[in-house]
């Protein structure tokens, strides 16, 4: 059987890299599945990728009242959820000197504030029992320059998986952390990262290469599945061994 059969989904940042994977995966495993994704061009081609069944929500991760909104469109097209694998995010690398209070706000709104508002907003309808997983990083546990505020807003999501776990445990509410290292994703790209910095980025890891977002996706859907049922305010390091040097 299907790990995640008949299970009613949500992935957000499911448009793209890990989050797109999780969503291929999920449907692979016999989920029902939503995403989110940040603009109207990603949504309409993950949806065409993924296919009708997707109920795909244009959401800004960062917003406080779009929360909401997702949560009351998952409520009415599936009427509760089973698991939630709360991914989407943003990566700014910037040294000290260069940050301003925007890009700080913004960072901690999409990394941080809106995943406790959209965990908030779906308690409601969250089955019992039910499992949230956070996608974090291991940028939380090693000292890279430039990183402070992202590994910040995402040391702040692993404390999340720990302190949420013991509030909602009791209601039947599972939550555990994934933390990748890099992985193959878009997110290098955008970040104007060339061939040559990737294969720096790659002397870090004692793996020798950077990390597949299935190999992130594996982690997310035992956890997000009955397996998982033991499995409460944990931390999964999916990084090559980056984070061990």
């Amino acid at each position: 059987m299907a790990r995640l059969d008949g299970k009613r989904t949500l992935v957000t940042g499911g448009t793209s890299g890990i989050g797109l994977e999780a969503a291929r995966q999920f449907l692979a495993e016999g989920a029902r599945v939503a995403i989110t994704g940040s603009s109207e061009a990603s949504v309409a081609a993950a949806r065409a990728e993924l296919g009708g069944s997707v109920l795909a929500i244009r959401a800004d991760a960062g917003n406080v009242a779009a929360q909401q909104t997702v949560a009351d469109a998952v409520q009415n097209a599936f009427g509760g959820l089973d698991a939630v694998f709360v991914n989407a995010g943003i990566g700014e690398f910037r040294p000290l000197s260069e940050w301003d209070e925007a890009a700080v706000d913004r960072s901690f709104a999409v990394n941080l504030k809106g995943p406790f508002f959209l965990i908030q907003a779906l308690l409601p309808i969250l089955a019992n029992p039910a499992s949230i997983v956070l996608n974090t990083s291991i940028n939380a546990h090693i000292g890279m320059p430039y990183s402070s505020i992202y590994a910040a807003s995402k040391a702040g999501l692993i404390s999340l998986a720990r302190t949420l776990s013991g509030e909602l445990l009791g209601r039947g509410i599972r939550v555990n952390a994934v933390s990748p290292g890099p992985i193959a994703t878009p997110l290098h790209g955008k970040l104007g990262m060339d061939d040559k910095g990737v294969a720096e980025l790659v002397k870090q890891i004692p793996a020798g290469r950077r990390g597949a977002p299935n190999e992130v996706v594996q982690a997310v859907v035992f956890l997000a599945s009955d397996a998982g049922a033991f499995t409460v305010g944990s931390e999964f390091i999916i990084d090559g061994g980056m984070s061990t040097l």
